[in-house]
This record gives C-alpha cells, structure tokens and sequence, in this order.
C-alpha cells in the first residue's frame, strides 16, 4: 500500500509540474540503470552464494568463467592479467578498479610477489562479494549531471573547490543538425494521451473516495488491518507435528512450571488468548478476501454468464472429434492395413535376398584356401595377401559368428605367416643364385638388367605388402659376404699360380709375401670383379626402388619401368622414404665395404717389404681412381678409406723419396770443396724449364754429375742475362729440386708431400751450408786450409738461385707451408755472407791505419797494403758475385776506411789547414781512390774525388 501511494504521488506530482517529472523521470532511468548493472556486476563475477566458504583459489572474482582447477594455475592466471611490471618490480591489480587492497600501487621484487600472493588471495580464508557498483563509484557526479548537465564533470581543483563561477564559462553552441523543439512538437501526442490520462485521474479519485468512506464507516476492519499475520501461517504446508512449527504457532505453551494448579490456569490463560489471536487473524483474512472479491466482482459476473456459452461450445467440439475418429477407423481400414501388408511382403523378399547373398559369400569363403594355393603356385604373392586380409575383414564384419568358418580365421593366420616365411626364403635365394653368377660375362652386361627380373618383382611386392622391411639388410649381408668370398677366391688363384705356402685366415686378406707387381694385378683385377659385382647389386637395388615406387602409388615413366602386377597402391609415404633411405644406405655400405678390402690390400701391412718406385705408384693410383669414380656413379657418395690407403702409401714413397735425397745433399755438402765449376748443358736445359714450369720431362741420372766440372758454360744463365757461378753441390740441389717437381707434376697425389720436403730440403741446405762456410765446419769435414771470400761468395750465389727458383716452386706446388720463413732464412744468410765478406777485408784496413803516419814517402807503405787487400778482394768476388752486389760490399768498405780514416786524423791532430801533412794526406787519398777506379768496385758517382772534401766532416 505504501509503494502504491508513493506511485500515485510520483504520478500526480508529475501531472502539475511536467519539468519536475522529466527531471524525476531520468532518475528514475539512472536509477534503474544503476540497478541493473548492479546485477550485471554480480552475475559477471561468477560468485556463488552457496560456496562462500569454498576456496579463494576456485575462480576469479573479476574475470567471467573463470575457473581453476589447481593453485598454480589461479596464480598463473593472477601474473599473467592482474599483474603489471614496471621496471624489476611487480604491482598486484587484483581489486576492484585495479587496485589491490592489500598490496596498492607499490612494486615488489618477483620473491615478494609470489608471498604476497600466496598470503592474501590463495591463502585467504573466507571470501566476500567483491564492492557493488554504486553512484560514488563512478567517475562523474551523479547528481550533478542530473541538476545541469550542461555543467559537465570539475575540470581541476579550483573549480571543484571553490565553484564553477572561478573560472569563465564556456558557452557551447547548439548543433546545427539537430532541430528546434517546441512544445507544439508535442501536440499531437498530448491529445491522444489526455483522455488515458484524465480517465487515470478519475480512478484514483474514486479509489480515494473509497478509502476514506471505508475508513470513517468501518473502524473494526481498519483495527484488524493494523495487525500483520504471520508469515507461517501463509505457507502452503503447515506442518503442526514439526517441533519447531509447533512452537511458533503455540509460543511457550510446553514449558512446565512447578506448580501443577498454577500452571494449568496459566496454559488454559495463553490457551484464550491464543485462541483469540487466531480468530483475529481469520477476520483479516476475511475481511482482505472480501475486499478482493468486492474489486473482482464485475469480473466474477462476467465469468458466470459466459459459462452456458462455454459448455455450448465444448459439446460441438466432442461431436467433433467422434466424427474424425470415425473417419480415421474408415480410413484405416481401407487404405493403412493393405499398405502395410505390401510393406511387410517387400521387407521379407529383402530378407530373403540379404539371406541368399550371404549364402554366396559364404561359397566364396569357402573356396579361399584353393584359389591361395592357385596363386601361390603362379608367385602372385601380392594377391594372395590380399585375398587373405580381404577374407579375414569378411569373416570379422559380415561372417561374424557362423559355426562353420569359426576356425577359418586361425587357418588363415597360419597361411599368412607360412607366406610371409616363403618371401623371406625365396629372397634369400634369389640374392644368392644372383651374385654368386660367374663373373666371365660381366663385361657383356651393358644394361646391368638381373635375372629373372619379374620373379625379384613378385617377392618384393610381397613382402612390401607384409611390410617386411627387412630384406634390404639381408641383400646387403649377402653382398659383403660375395664380396668377401670374391677377394679371397682371387687370393687363391694368385696364390695357385706361384709357390707361394697357401695360408689364409679370415677373410683371405693377411699380408702374404708377395712382390709389389702381384699385389698390384691383384688388386686390379678385385676392383674389375667388384664394380661387376657392384653394377648387379646397382640393378637390384633400382628394381628394388622401382617396385617400391610402384607400391607407393607412383612409377616415374622416365625410368625404367618393371613388370607390375596390377593392385592399389598399398604402401605409405613414410614407409616409402624409409625403404627408398635404406636402399640408398644399402649401395653406399656395400661400396665402402668394397673400398676397406681394396685398402686393406694397399694397406702397408700388406706393401710394407715393398718398396714402390713412382711407376708403380702411378698405376696404383690410377686403378684406385677408376674404382672410386666407378663407385662415386653408383652410390652417389664418396669412399674414404682406399683413398686414405693410397695417401700413406704415397707418404711412405714421398718419405723415402725425400729421405734418400736429403742424405744425398748432406754426404755431398761435407765433400764439397767449394769452388766454382763448370756448367753442363743439360743443367741449363733443366734451370730453363724450372723458369718456364715445365716439369714434364724426366730428370738427368745421378751419372751426369760425374761430368760437372769436365765440359760445359763457366757458369748458369738465367733468363739469358743473370751469370751465376756455382758450386757442385748447387747443381745438385737444382736437380733434386726438379725431380721433387716433376714427381709432384706426374703424380699429383706426392704435391703436397713433396711441398713440405722440398721446404725442409732447403732448409737442411741452408742451415749446413752456413754453418760448413761461415762456422768454418768445412775446414774440419772437407780439410780445407781456410774459408776465402771465394767461398763466401759461391755459397752467396747458390742461396740467390735458390731464392730466384722458390717463387717458381711455390706457384708449381700450389701450396707451401713454411714459404715465407724459409725465404727470411736465406736472405737471412745472404746478409751474412756479405757481413762476413766486408767484415775480412775492414778488419785489414783497420789494423794498417792504426799504425798509419801523415809521412813521406807517397803512397806510404800502409796504404799500398789497403790497396793491395782491395785489389785482392775483387779479384775473389769478381767473377762470382753480380756488380750491383760487389758495389754494395765495397760501399762498406769505403764507409769504414773513411770512418776509421777519420778517427786516426783526429788522433794525430791533423786539420784541413793547407800544411804539409794535409798535402800527405790530399795524396793519399788521390791513391786509393784511383785504387777503386782501377777496380771499378763502387758506382761511377762514387769515383769522383769528393772524398778529399767529405774527409774532413766530422
């Protein structure tokens, strides 16, 4: 009764002011607003009033369907979406609008974090409705924006403090795409509301009447309407033996007192007034009931008078439904039975054509076993397989529980295994029968096609189909084992042929005392019998391929295309690479097993009381390319280890190459007398091709040597222009020099080998030679009486042919390790040799100044000595050492005699003054500088007499 006047107040309050009810209006419509996202609010948190005690850890309180099973994931769920990191440091979200309430707006290190975590959001014991959603909850003034809400929200602290007349108002202007509204606009809708709402007005006058006249007429109503009525009594089921229903209606009527009499008259007291209080409460009942039935009474009338017209209306409906139910039973009769009895006759004559198929099916399981022995007698192993797995899928989903074929399926098993053991066995000695061929005809066999080829067909088709796979493993054992009997089988007939004891163990490959020819024919003919071998395997194995394309579903019409039976596509793409992988891995095992028993006959346990001469290592290399290239174009991958035998093999003759020569050099340096000899032609010959780098021709025989010094140039042109004298021992080294290079050119297997024994080569050279020479080791070893310049000079010249030669040398070889330091050493030495020199005849000078005196007669005697050691100095180098070299060591000299010149003028205190010792002195001079013009020792700009003016600068 209260909200139904507050609702007529609200109306008639809305009636006289109309722009108080378009205010009230739109707080109604936020009012309602806010209560229905309140609601919305509560629903999306997904929170159950029924398990408020449940965990906190369950759901999330501000996520929608969100449920977790473990605590891990509800915290995994709180770092990933209620979590931010600023920086190292993490800031908990979890709260209304972002904000934790236990942890706001302050970052913690990841450790914190997770005790934070565990504390108050896992931990937490009770849980409680996250805050409603309220007017003081939302960003802008709710009252405010109803009041005026062109105010808008404060738009900083002046204005929310002090009022909006702070600062000035902003005027905004009407949209101009928006009409003018007027209240003429609304004509139309306030004439066809005033009469629903001048009739409203009327009805609430009246109901008002009707109260008062109620309340002044009948007061006794009005007292019994004060008084409320139980809520226990409005239940539908008052049940009165609950103990706890009995007490609220009948309040403290069980309690006993101690007083029996007293007692008594209090219940029969309570017992009246009870009574009483119920008849109180039927009158209000009544009295409301009687108000209800005095509103509803129109409503009453009306329904009692259209009650005749209701059963008038029921009684034509039935008869009806009597007329259609007599028409159906017609109907049925007529039409429905003999349709259904054709129905029922096609569904029998179904089942006895389903019966009759069965029956055939089952003659045609029936004659499964004979048609396998008919297809196994023709090798159509493929279809034979087909046919069992096709009857076993019969009898498992049609045949399923027919007592004659219950032992068909076992019978079937044991056929499928027989089979399966058949293929293996049939492979087996197909790839026996098929590489043991004799090898007569291999050469007849250009098109490598094997033998009975469609039966190899027929078996790997069959076991494609059991995918047994293992077939592959056991051709390629019963390769290594051919191979293997083929190497010992060429073992014995080598052996046969000679008187060599027959002793082999294993494999036939232990080393036998054999010569190097023997071992060498011996492999050549096992590398022709295994690329026969090889080529068949080769053509196993692409049949093998081309059959398994064909299971696949795929035969490249490109290639070779085999003899197929006709079936579907069975085998799987991962099943297919697999086999294509091993066939492929199948033909490179099989060549490298070829290739380490072919090594291990080259091998130096085999060679090692052989000694190979570079012939017979050029024809082993040659049978060992033509085997790898033969291998390299049927696996399509390169084998080691017969290569690595042929490179110790060809270590082990560099070695010996390389160490026969370095004894050689050394026994003749110790016997070198170092004097300069004659050049044969065929040296000069050899040095012009070393130029040219052509190493094509054979050296010269260790014999030439016997004619050095006999007949020949006096010394070695290079390039036609460069005369270099030399040494014995010199010519030697050039010699050794081109046959390292000419085996290198020959062979190109020794190139690397020979690199670094010709760097070591030099190196033996040079380091002897420097210390026979410039040690004065040669006087010892070769019974020398002293080391001349002369000896200095030819060991100078043969390091320079031999750095003119290293470039050449370096570019022939291609790569040499050590070039550059080998290079340092002899210019190393060569600086040596002329310090050595200018070092002899400057120590000479020196001692004949020191004892020099500014006297007559002129030339004094010391400085006919000085010019004597010059003369004879030239005379040693002259015909040995180049003229820009001897240039170069008499500048030397010229500096020292001027240096040490200048020391004993200053000792004897004698000055450019024009007296009579500078006169001694100017002739002097004039003497030994025509000593060097006569000699020709230093540059023609040297020769001038400006040494009587430089003397005397200090």
């Amino acid at each position: 009764m209260a909200t139904a006047q507050y609702n007529t107040t609200t109306a008639a309050t809305t009636a006289a002011t109309p722009t108080t009810a378009t205010t009230t209006a739109a707080a109604a419509a936020a009012a309602a607003e806010h209560v229905e996202r309140k609601h919305s609010v509560a629903s999306n948190s997904n929170f159950n009033l029924n398990n408020v005690n449940a965990p906190s850890w369950q759901n999330c309180y501000y996520c929608t369907r969100e449920h977790f099973k473990s605590v891990a994931e509800f915290v995994n769920h709180l770092r990933s979406r209620h979590c931010t990191r600023e920086g190292g440091s993490y800031v908990c979200r979890y709260g209304f609008n972002g904000v934790c309430a236990s942890l706001p707006l302050d970052g913690v290190s990841d450790r914190d974090y997770d005790a934070h975590v565990a504390k108050y959001h896992v931990n937490q014991q009770t849980r409680e409705l996250p805050p409603e959603w309220g007017v003081y909850s939302a960003a802008q003034n709710l009252p405010a924006v109803l009041n005026d809400p062109q105010r808008g929200k404060q738009s900083n602290l002046f204005t929310k403090k002090w009022g909006e007349h702070f600062v000035e108002r902003v005027q905004i202007p009407g949209n101009p795409r928006l009409p003018d509204i007027t209240h003429a606009d609304f004509a139309v809708y306030l004439g066809s509301i005033g009469k629903r709402y001048r009739w409203h007005e009327r009805r609430q006058q009246q109901q008002q009447q009707q109260q008062q006249l109620t309340s002044t007429t009948t007061t006794t109503p009005e007292r019994l309407g004060a008084v409320p009525v139980p809520e226990i009594f409005l239940k539908s089921q008052l049940q009165l033996h609950h103990a706890s229903t009995f007490a609220q209606v009948f309040p403290n009527y069980m309690q006993s007192d101690k007083d029996a009499v007293s007692g008594t008259a209090e219940r029969q007291q309570m017992g009246r007034q009870l009574q009483e209080q119920l008849s109180h409460y039927l009158d209000i009942v009544e009295v409301r009931i009687a108000q209800q039935v005095a509103q509803k009474s129109a409503a009453f009338f009306h329904a009692m008078t259209t009650q005749h017209a209701i059963l008038a209306e029921m009684q034509q409906a039935a008869e009806q439904v009597r007329q259609l139910r007599a028409a159906l039973a017609q109907l049925h009769g007529s039409a429905v039975t003999d349709s259904f009895r054709v129905m029922r006759y096609a569904q029998r004559r179904q089942h006895y054509q389903t019966t009759l198929d069965k029956l055939r099916l089952m003659a045609t399981v029936h004659k499964t076993q004979p048609m396998l022995q008919l297809l196994l007698g023709t090798q159509d192993y493929v279809a034979a397989l087909d046919l069992i797995s096709t009857t076993q899928e019969i009898l498992s989903a049609e045949l399923l529980g027919v007592h004659c074929f219950k032992h068909l399926p076992m019978q079937l098993g044991e056929m499928e295994k027989l089979i399966d053991k058949m293929l293996t066995t049939e492979f087996e000695r197909y790839a026996a029968t098929d590489l043991n061929r004799p090898l007569s005809d291999a050469d007849l066999e250009s098109d490598s096609v094997c033998a009975e080829e469609d039966k190899l067909v027929a078996i790997v088709m069959g076991l494609l189909r059991k995918q047994n796979f293992t077939f592959v493993q056991s051709y390629q054992q019963e390769a290594i084992a051919t191979i293997r009997a083929i190497i010992k089988q060429l073992l014995i007939e080598l052996l046969s042929r000679g008187d060599h004891e027959l002793c082999l163990t294993g494999a036939g490959e232990q080393a036998l005392d054999l010569t190097l020819p023997e071992w060498l024919a011996m492999l050549q003919r096992a590398s022709h019998a295994l690329i026969a071998v090889l080529e068949r395997i080769k053509a196993v194995v692409s049949i093998m391929q081309q059959t398994t394309d064909a299971a696949a579903g795929g035969v490249n019409p490109h290639e070779h295309a085999v003899n197929l039976i006709d079936s579907e596509a069975f085998l799987s793409a991962a099943h297919h690479e697999q086999l294509s992988a091993q066939l492929q891995q199948l033909l490179q095992a099989v060549c490298h097993y070829c290739h380490e028993r072919c090594a291990n006959i080259v091998s130096p346990q085999s060679l090692e009381r052989c000694a190979a001469t570079e012939q017979e290592l050029l024809q082993l290399s040659q049978v060992v390319q033509e085997f790898s290239e033969a291998t390299l174009s049927i696996c399509n991958a390169p084998s080691v280890p017969l290569q690595l035998a042929l490179k110790v093999q060809a270590s082990r003759y560099a070695q010996r190459f390389h160490t026969e020569r370095k004894q050689k050099l050394a026994l003749l340096l110790d016997q070198e007398r170092w004097r300069q000899v004659d050049i044969p032609h065929e040296f000069q010959r050899i040095i012009e091709r070393m130029s040219a780098g052509d190493y094509s021709k054979q050296a010269p025989l260790d014999g030439s040597l016997m004619g050095i010094g006999i007949g020949g140039n006096p010394v070695l042109l290079v390039e036609a222009k460069q005369p270099f004298a030399l040494v014995s021992v010199a010519l030697l080294l050039i010699q050794m020099l081109y046959e390292y290079g000419g085996s290198a050119h020959r062979l190109p297997l020794l190139a690397s080998y020979h690199a670094r024994n010709v760097i070591d080569l030099l190196r033996c050279f040079n380091s002897r030679s420097c210390q026979l020479i410039i040690g004065a080791g040669a006087m010892r070893v070769a019974g020398l009486k002293t080391i001349t310049s002369t000896n200095l000079a030819l060991v100078s010249r043969a390091l320079q042919l031999v750095l003119y030669l290293l470039p050449r040398l370096r570019e022939h070889f291609e790569s040499m390790s050590g070039y550059e330091a080998i290079e340092r050493d002899y210019q190393g030495h060569i600086k040596e040799i002329e310090h050595k020199i200018h070092g002899i005849v400057s120590e000479r000078i020196t001692a004949q100044l020191e004892a020099w005196d500014a006297r007559p007669p002129i030339p004094s005697q010391t400085f006919r000595h000085i010019s004597r050691h010059l003369v004879k100095l030239h005379e040693a180098i002259a015909g040995v050492l180049p003229e820009t070299q001897i240039h170069e060591i008499y500048d030397v000299v010229h500096r020292n005699f001027k240096d040490k010149l200048r020391e004993q003028l200053l000792k004897l205190n004698i000055c450019n003054n024009g007296g009579p010792q500078h006169g001694v002195v100017t002739s002097e001079l004039t003497f030994y500088m025509e000593t060097l013009r006569t000699l020709k020792a230093l540059p023609s700009g040297q020769l001038d007499n400006g040494i009587l003016e430089h003397i005397w600068v200090y």
